[in-house]
């Protein structure tokens, strides 16, 4: 899987919370969020603008930052 890196406006936990709610709901998502930094980094086949529109599902400001290598 690409592991991607996105910017999500999150400032609090019920925005972090949102974020995994909808992450969920697409499935087969292994993620991480970085709530003081505002990142999320998703390990997905699904395709940047797939990821992009779930995310927007939050109500929150997102933007897709790039790939990150898998470390």
């Amino acid at each position: 899987f690409q592991k991607h890196e996105f910017f999500v406006d999150m400032t609090c936990e019920g925005c972090s919370n949102a974020v995994t709610r909808v992450l969920h709901r697409l499935g087969g998502e292994s993620f991480d969020i970085d709530l003081p930094n505002k990142k999320v980094y998703i390990d997905s086949e699904h395709n940047v603008d797939t990821l992009l529109e779930t995310l927007k599902k939050t109500g929150k400001n997102a933007s897709y930052l790039g790939e990150k290598s898998a470390q």
